[in-house]
């Protein structure tokens, strides 16, 4: 190890340490300064941002080629960071609220965050399945840090004992392709597979486990039967950053491998994709339409999202719209994280400290009760829907474009068709907040509503300018700075 391979990972580096020290520091942080820890992580992830901006400026490797630094990962470290500013901006007064104000909070969000920062420069297997734990296990141990809460422990050992399956599932996967290729690098591996060497069994074997695994991180049916119940059960403002963050990461990973290293793959690999994505569709929105409980209303949305982006793998093989797979998912992946995210905000204003009143009937009034708030809902729940004026309508506009010019136009019809089940999902949220009657008690926060109305503004702004935006997203290819 040199001083170009510390520079090859220098955000992810000095996140990774800033963690730590916060970790550190909390034993010395009296109750009364509690405040300060969340302070602390907008630094540092500010402080990152600040580095990924210098040091994104240029390609790179380091590590062996292990790692690599591109537009794709500069893109992504960026959805990321935003993903953790927001995270840590709603956090402060739901966990006072709720009494687990714990300065751990705050360096194991960090921690997560710099896997999943990892997972973008990955360049190899090994690197993924390191990323993936280092993602994934403070999130283990932040679903059940409102102990003893019941539901809250329930929900962490669902996730840990899940989560710690798929891992087994992608190691399986790593082992096949390194049996096939006999390498373990992405560029590799590649090469083998384009050139005839492989075999092909094993590493379509090995693409199978490997989707699995990752499939269990992204929520995809037939893997997504954990995430109702842990999103539930978890400390609200933690289930917002897993819904987004490790559901972007796991897209990290599967548009890495199977858009840029196994497009040779497509033959045997599009159709269970194409499969995968429309039972995804089916299910995440069917199971929302007869949610009660709001948290697992915005699970299934979620689910539903994630079979939207996986509309773009289908014709990942078609070197005619290779570059649009990719673009169109990224965007969606950007549309997502700030509807989420915005939705969530809304959420946690509503929710008591005893957890209740996140039901479906607790919107009622809302619209009379605070207008912001539920206009920015509804901007929310249209976005998700894929209604004009909002970023979620031009998301799923790129993502059926690349369906139909993959040769995929019954999975661009389902997917105009679920999102009409969408849209009734919507408007009954919509129905609640402005039709019926209800004094609902609400909980805001200066920077959870922030977060709300930059989210919804950010929606609702960047709609009016999809074409500039995709060109942007689009520069994120393998390689583009």
């Amino acid at each position: 190890m040199n001083l170009t391979d510390i520079f090859s990972i220098l955000p992810l580096a000095a996140l990774l340490v800033w963690a730590l020290l916060m970790l550190l520091a909390g034993l010395f942080i009296p109750k009364k300064a509690a405040l300060l820890n969340p302070i602390l992580a907008i630094v540092g992830l500010v402080g990152t941002g600040v580095l990924l901006v210098w040091h994104g400026g240029e390609s790179m490797q380091g590590f062996g080629g292990m790692v690599q630094q591109d537009g794709f990962s500069v893109f992504l470290d960026s959805l990321f960071l935003l993903s953790g500013l927001l995270a840590v901006m709603m956090a402060p007064a739901y966990l006072k609220r709720i009494g687990i104000d714990q300065y751990e909070y705050y360096s194991l969000l960090l921690l997560s965050l710099s896997g999943m920062l990892l997972m973008a420069s990955a360049a190899n297997l090994i690197i993924v399945f390191l990323a993936l734990e280092l993602l994934s296990i403070p999130l283990y141990v932040l679903a059940g840090i409102a102990r003893p809460r019941v539901e809250s422990e329930e929900a962490a050992l669902k996730y840990f004992l899940l989560g710690s399956f798929a891992s087994g599932f992608v190691l399986f996967g790593i082992a096949f392709l390194f049996g096939g290729t006999a390498s373990t690098g992405f560029s590799e591996m590649a090469t083998a597979i384009q050139s005839g060497a492989a075999n092909l069994t094993f590493v379509t074997a090995g693409a199978a486990l490997l989707l699995i695994g990752l499939g269990f991180k992204i929520a995809a049916v037939p893997f997504h039967a954990w995430a109702p119940d842990v999103y539930q059960g978890a400390p609200s403002s933690v289930t917002a950053f897993m819904a987004v963050g490790a559901k972007a990461a796991g897209f990290a990973a599967l548009l890495r491998l199977y858009l840029m290293v196994f497009p040779t793959l497509s033959p045997s690999l599009a159709g269970i994709f194409a499969a995968i994505a429309a039972l995804t569709m089916i299910v995440g929105n069917l199971l929302a339409l007869v949610q009660t409980n709001l948290k697992r209303l915005l699970a299934y949305v979620g689910i539903a999202s994630a079979g939207y982006i996986l509309m773009a793998f289908a014709p990942f093989g078609n070197p005619l719209v290779a570059a649009d797979s990719l673009a169109s998912a990224l965007f969606y992946l950007l549309a997502f994280t700030l509807t989420s995210f915005g939705a969530w905000s809304v959420l946690l204003t509503m929710e008591h400290a005893d957890s209740t009143g996140i039901s479906l009937e607790s919107l009622a009034g809302l619209g009379k009760r605070t207008p912001i708030l539920a206009a920015a809902m509804t901007v929310f729940m249209l976005s998700f829907t894929g209604i004009p004026l909002t970023l979620g309508f031009w998301g799923k506009f790129y993502l059926f474009r690349t369906a139909i010019e993959g040769g995929y136009v019954w999975l661009a019809v389902l997917g105009l068709l679920t999102s009409l089940l969408a849209a009734y999902v919507a408007f009954r949220v919509i129905q609640q907040m402005y039709f019926r009657g209800g004094d609902p008690e609400l909980h805001g926060s200066y920077w959870t509503n922030f977060v709300a109305i930059f989210c919804a503004l950010c929606v609702v702004g960047l709609s009016f300018m999809p074409a500039q935006l995709f060109e942007l997203v689009s520069k994120a290819l393998l390689g583009g700075v």
